[in-house]
């Protein structure tokens, strides 16, 4: 049997996921974290993109989130995300719409009072959807 670690996956509105896994890879703010059963304890913000879980009985589970912290306790990890969607709850087009909208914003940065690090932060939001839709079809 596979040693196991206890995840939660929580937003400000509700529990994404809580349950015993096997690892889960994250998209840390200096790079992509492999966290497994007796990892050393952390705490690191994460950037927009995809949580991969691998389940106690082997299944994935692909969870977008953006922002928020990630805290790697014994026993125990916990994901706190600004934004948190399963893959599966996400829509194409409204990600692609997004990113439409961001980069539109982006190519008038003249404009008076526009908000060149909001426009990034929309995008890169955007493209980390996509990025989790492409990677659940594979």
């Amino acid at each position: 049997m596979a040693m196991t670690v206890h995840l939660d996956v929580v937003s400000a509105e509700k529990t994404i996921f809580s349950g015993r896994v096997e690892t889960l890879q994250v998209s840390g703010s200096e790079g992509e974290l492999g966290i497994y059963p007796g990892h050393a304890p952390l705490l690191t913000a994460l950037k927009p993109g995809m949580v991969r879980v691998v389940k106690q009985n082997g299944d994935e589970e692909m969870i977008y989130v953006a922002g928020g912290t990630l805290e790697v306790q014994p026993g125990n990890v916990t994901v706190l995300a600004d934004i948190a969607t399963r893959a599966e709850d996400l829509d194409e087009q409204t990600a692609l719409d997004a990113k439409r909208r961001a980069e539109e914003h982006m190519a008038k940065a003249d404009a008076g009072d526009f908000d060149y690090a909001e426009a990034a932060i929309e995008l890169s939001r955007a493209i980390a959807q996509l990025k989790v839709l492409q990677t659940l079809r594979k």
